[in-house]
């Protein structure tokens, strides 16, 4: 599978999510899709990124804000339905607030969504 493949395929997973959110009382805007090499090693070096490359090089993540209303919405929480949604759309799909559950980590980053190359963690292909 081409990289264009995997970002038609994760552009389509998008929509729906963009859907989902809606029909649940959300409304959303778009943070960060593309991601340059120089950006994502400022990213790196000042803390901001727990990794020197990123899905985002790829135009396979996304940084979401999301709103009921005009209040901003970031807690996990609150967003685990849609981070839910995303991943139940693909097996390579996964969600930043659920970080913690695959990664065995404290870090987790709700308003992230990505498309990976391989199966997320606990999948079996």
């Amino acid at each position: 599978m081409t990289l264009s493949d995997r970002q038609w395929e994760f552009l389509q997973d998008f929509a729906k999510l963009i859907a989902f959110a809606e029909s649940n009382g959300f409304k959303l805007t778009g943070g960060e899709l593309y991601r340059t090499a120089e950006q994502q090693a400022i990213y790196f070096a000042n803390g901001l990124s727990k990794k020197d490359r990123s899905l985002h090089q790829d135009r396979l993540a996304i940084d979401l804000n999301f709103f009921h209303g005009d209040d901003l919405l970031t807690d996990r929480a609150t967003l685990q339905k849609l981070g839910d949604h995303w991943e139940s759309l693909s097996e390579y799909n996964m969600w930043g607030g659920n970080y913690p559950k695959y990664l065995h980590t404290t870090f987790y980053d709700a308003p992230h969504f990505e498309r990976r190359m391989a199966l997320r963690p606990g999948v079996r292909g």
